[in-house]
């Protein structure tokens, strides 16, 4: 190997711009580095999220798709917890009307032995309720 080629290894202080101070080693000529991110307030090490919202941009999209904020959904919840037991009731007679409508509209000829005794079953007890 040729001697004097190698550029030299020693260490360097790193500065980031949120404080924090530590000491490596580099080829680096000079003997400080300064960086604007590093490990401990990069938000993927640090497991923040900072949305930095110019002019209303997130505002906007919220509002474009229709998306709410994060205040809006206690809100919501609220207003579920709070449903009135009819309205309750008339959602579930209407979707046991429309399970009804499908077993009635199977084919019996088409359906295996055990099903067509669960369909007559079922249509049976539908035409007893009504």
């Amino acid at each position: 190997m040729k001697p004097n080629i190698h550029p030299q290894y020693k260490e360097v202080k790193v500065v980031c711009n949120c404080g924090h101070v530590f000491m490596t080693r580099s080829t680096m000529e000079k003997d400080q580095l300064t960086l604007e991110v590093c490990a401990a307030c990069h938000p993927f090490y640090t497991g923040t999220q900072k949305i930095m919202d110019t002019a209303g941009r997130v505002d906007r999209f919220r509002q474009k798709y229709g998306l709410k904020t994060k205040e809006a959904k206690p809100a919501e919840v609220e207003k579920t917890k709070e449903a009135k037991p009819a309205e309750v009731e008339k959602t579930v007679e209407a979707k046991s009307a429309d399970v009804e409508k499908t077993v009635e509209a199977k084919p019996a000829e088409t359906a295996k032995p055990k099903e067509k005794a669960k369909v007559k079953a079922k249509a049976a007890k539908a035409k007893d309720s009504k």
